[in-house]
């Protein structure tokens, strides 16, 4: 398959990193944003491959992950109605909540459907005018778009059953913050490749001459991944700290302007709660005021809903790259995919549940801190 394959190829992947060892010098902690990077690093062993020298550290990149328990609740609280039909994505379903998840609600008698899209949502509300459907958009900024559509078609059909339940983060901030920990010890920066196809890489520029910490736009195959990290390596070896486009094949620096436009015209940006993070200041889009008859947050009234984290549950620290998965004494005990405490453990993109999927105890399980 075109711009597949190639990317996966040994040949190519054994001369990258032959070449990464050639300019490797000193030790280097690089981080990649992204959940679907971590899975590619763990399925093809992609440590393997990197000098001693190098240590990857596992970002907060997993939508999934970093949405935070309350919203979460909020879910469970609105989709427990009688008089809703409550959509989402597959991944969402079995995230935990403080006490349960939408499954459990769907157990239970609670009409909860999953879909592929958000505009097959805005369609159930069609062939359901008794009943208020809304959707659980979950997501960085690559999910926007759609999300943003289905709210701007239920408005142009005059739906006034469906909303959307938000909980969009943005890339940009989250590094950002981590950069300014006191805690930071990352050296460079493998970014998002989808969220940059629709966002660009623009917003990056900023925070590379800020903390002088070179950005490495990156695809998800093998061969994209040790590329990213070859290109990060040679400007950390040289003293630079430049944005840098390995995706070039799919990314360009302005992005998606038509994507954009219908982000802005939907979305504003907002504080937002990550989960085992914090808030972030601006690091999130909500729903702008035009259309707040699509907020499902305030539809249902339930903004107020508050709750803690697991204290068993590291998902924080591991979400911040400050420890490994494995370094969780509930790690494959307490915590599983069949039984997990914490989002990355559920999630496709998790790092919690990549490591137990692929049985990675890995070769640097020390603090990064």
């Amino acid at each position: 398959m075109k711009y597949l394959n190639e990317y996966r190829d040994p040949v190519a992947a054994k001369n990258l990193s032959g070449k990464i060892k050639s300019i490797t010098t000193k030790e280097w902690k690089i981080m990649e944003i992204c959940g679907g990077q971590t899975h590619s690093i763990l399925k093809y062993n992609v440590e393997d491959l990197l000098p001693e020298e190098i240590t990857l550290i596992h970002g907060p990149g997993c939508p999934v992950c970093v949405t935070p328990l309350e919203i979460i609740d909020k879910a469970i609280n609105i989709a427990s109605r009688d008089d809703v039909i409550f959509t989402s994505f597959g991944d969402m379903l079995r995230v935990p909540g403080s006490e349960h998840d939408l499954l459990s609600v769907k157990a239970r008698g609670g009409n909860v459907k999953m879909v592929y899209s958000p505009l097959d949502a805005v369609k159930i509300a069609e062939q359901n005018p008794d009943k208020k459907v809304v959707f659980f958009g979950v997501g960085f900024e690559t999910t926007a778009p759609a999300n943003a559509m289905s709210v701007v078609e239920a408005h142009r059909k005059g739906l006034k059953n469906y909303s959307l339940l938000c909980s969009h983060v943005l890339v940009p901030p989250a590094i950002d913050a981590l950069l300014s920990s006191p805690l930071n010890k990352i050296e460079g920066f493998l970014a998002a490749g989808h969220v940059c196809t629709v966002m660009g890489y623009e917003d990056y520029f900023p925070l590379a001459e800020k903390y002088k910490t070179p950005i490495v736009v990156t695809g998800f195959e093998p061969v994209d991944i040790l590329q990213g990290i070859y290109m990060t390596v040679k400007q950390l070896e040289e003293g630079r700290y430049e944005v840098e486009n390995q995706y070039s094949r799919v990314v360009n620096k302005e992005g998606n302007i038509v994507a954009k436009k219908l982000i802005n015209e939907v979305f504003e940006t907002t504080d937002r709660k990550w989960r085992g993070i914090g808030t972030i200041p601006q690091s999130g889009w909500k729903i702008k005021d035009k259309y707040a008859d699509y907020d499902a947050e305030k539809i249902f009234d339930v903004e107020s809903i508050e709750v803690n984290e697991s204290p068993l549950c590291i998902a924080g620290e591991v979400l911040q790259g400050l420890k490994k998965p494995v370094e969780c004494s509930a790690f494959g005990n307490e915590c599983t995919p069949e039984h997990p405490l914490g989002a990355p453990m559920v999630s496709t993109e998790g790092a919690c549940a990549a490591y137990f999927h692929y049985g990675k105890i890995n070769r640097k399980t020390t603090e990064v801190n």
